[in-house]
C-alpha cells in the first residue's frame, strides 16, 4: 500500500449502492484495475440490490405495459422504491439518487468531480422502456445520460460513472496528480502522449519532449492540448474560453510547428485550426476594446 492509499484510509470510503436486475454485470466489471484495487483497499465500496427481492408475485416481475400504449415495457414504481428505503437505512443521511437515463443530463468530468464528494450514491440501471416517472419526482431522483445513444440497460453507464468517480478519489490512482491532467480536466483534451522507441519507422518522438526542459515541455503540452481541442473538440476550444495571450501562444507555437511535427501530433486540419485561432483572437481582442 503507497502513502496516498493509506492517507485515504481515513477519508470514509464512498459507497456505491447500486440498484440492478443484473447485479452480476456491475459485481463482475468490478474485478479489474484501478477501481478493484480502490475496493481492495476500502477507498470505495460498490454493493448491489435487486428490485426482484421486493416484487410481490411469483415470477418476480418488476415492469407492467405502460398507459397510452407505446412500445416496451415499464419498471414499476414499488420494487425500486422499496429498494432504495433499503438502501437508505444504512445511511446517516440521504444518499442522493441517480438514474442512468438516456434522457438525461449529459455527464462530464465536473459532474465526476461533484459526485466523488459524497459518502455515499445510490445508483438506478433503468431496463425495458424507463421507470414510471412517479418514482423519479417522489424520491427527487437526478437522471444523468452517458451520451446520445440508447443502451439495453443502466448496468454499463453505472460502471462508467464509478470508474470516473473513483479516479477522483485520493488514493486510487498512483499519482494523485494524474486526474488533474486527464483529458477534460481542466477542459480541454490532453496532450498527445509518446513513449519508446524515440524513432518507430520514419516518426520521431516531438524534440521538446526529449530536451529535458521541463517549463518547455509544460508550455508545449498546454499549446498541444489548446490544438488537440480545436481539431478533435472545437466545442470544448469554445467554451474554455482562453485569454489573448494563451490563444496568441498557440497561434505562433502552431504556425511553427513543422509538418512532421503535426502530423505525428494528429494535427491534420491546418486551415481549421488556424482559422479558430484567429476568430478566437479577433473576439479577444474586442472583448478588450
Amino acid at each position: 500500500m503507497n502513502l496516498s492509499q493509506t492517507a485515504a484510509l481515513k477519508r470514509t470510503p464512498l459507497h456505491f449502492k447500486v440498484i440492478s436486475l443484473f447485479p452480476e454485470m456491475i459485481l463482475s466489471g468490478l474485478k479489474e484495475g484501478v477501481v478493484a484495487s480502490a475496493i481492495d483497499h476500502q477507498i470505495l465500496s460498490v454493493s448491489c440490490l435487486n428490485p426482484r427481492k421486493f416484487s410481490k408475485d411469483v415470477h418476480q416481475s418488476v415492469d407492467d405495459r405502460p398507459f397510452g400504449g407505446g412500445d416496451g415495457m415499464i419498471m414499476v414504481p414499488d420494487p425500486v422504491e422499496q429498494a432504495i428505503t433499503e438502501l437508505q437505512k444504512s445511511d446517516g443521511e440521504a444518499a442522493p439518487i441517480i438514474c442512468l437515463s438516456a434522457r438525461g443530463e449529459v455527464y462530464n468530468n465536473e459532474i465526476a468531480v461533484e459526485l466523488s464528494q459524497q459518502k455515499a450514491l445510490i445508483l438506478i440501471c433503468g431496463r425495458y422502456g424507463g421507470i414510471d416517472q412517479r418514482l423519479l419526482a417522489k424520491h427527487s431522483v437526478r437522471e444523468i445520460s452517458i451520451g446520445d445513444y440508447i443502451l439495453s440497460g443502466g448496468e454499463l453507464a453505472a460502471l462508467v460513472l464509478i470508474d470516473s468517480i473513483a479516479r477522483h478519489l485520493p488514493g486510487v490512482l498512483g499519482n494523485q496528480e494524474s486526474a488533474t491532467k486527464d483529458s477534460f480536466a481542466d477542459g480541454l483534451l490532453e496532450a498527445p502522449s509518446f513513449t519508446r522507441p524515440r524513432d518507430w519507422g520514419d516518426l520521431e518522438v516531438p524534440a521538446t519532449l526529449l530536451a529535458g526542459d521541463h517549463k518547455k515541455i509544460d508550455e508545449w503540452r498546454m499549446n498541444l492540448s489548446i490544438l488537440s481541442s480545436i481539431q478533435m473538440r472545437e466545442d470544448l476550444f469554445l467554451k474554455k474560453k482562453l485569454n489573448l495571450k494563451q490563444l496568441q501562444q498557440a497561434k505562433i507555437f502552431f504556425e511553427k510547428m513543422s509538418e512532421s511535427e503535426r502530423f505525428v501530433c494528429g494535427l491534420k486540419d491546418y486551415e481549421k485550426i488556424l482559422s479558430a485561432l484567429e476568430n478566437a483572437i479577433t473576439r479577444s481582442q474586442s472583448s478588450l476594446k
